[in-house]
């Protein structure tokens, strides 16, 4: 284990990645990003701290143990499984946290909305909407939606 980039990688009570670097110091809410997503997934993915910063580069996810590279694998399906909300049926309180149903590109979900900070206005009425399991759901104009769609997600907003 000597040749990892890293003492330790672990989640903790919040589900949030945990990197232990090489000096012991520990960095809660690090942030796995692949270098080539498509051409090269399993090479080169940078580990970034909450101001950016990279902590520590993993040369290939496959040559680590398998505890952190089921992490780093969970983690990365998380982070790059984007559904699309083409339309929002439900919500059963206005006050968070709340659970919502909504239609997307891959079907009819629920989920939870943990706070109103995890509803990101983007430019040109984009929106990313991160659930409690860390779904980052896709709004690409939130003023296409249908009108009741529209009214629902208002109030959160």
């Amino acid at each position: 284990m000597s040749n990892l980039p890293f003492r330790d990688l672990a989640l903790d009570a919040n589900g949030r990645l945990v990197l232990t670097d090489l000096d012991g110091a520990t960095h809660v809410g690090v942030t796995p990003v692949r270098a080539h997503p498509i051409s090269a997934p399993d090479e080169g993915v940078s580990l970034v701290g909450v101001h950016g910063h990279e902590l520590a580069w993993v040369e290939r996810i496959s040559a680590l143990p398998d505890g952190p590279r089921r992490l780093l694998e969970a983690e990365l399906a998380a982070r790059e499984f984007h559904p699309v909300l083409k339309r929002l049926i439900s919500v059963n309180t206005f006050a968070t946290p709340s659970t919502w149903r909504i239609e997307t590109d891959r079907g009819e979900i629920d989920f939870v909305l943990k706070s109103e900070e995890d509803i990101r206005r983007l430019e040109e009425g984009r929106l990313l909407i991160t659930s409690t399991h860390g779904v980052q759901l896709q709004v690409p104009d939130r003023w296409a939606l249908d009108r009741a769609s529209k009214r629902l997600l208002e109030r959160f907003l």
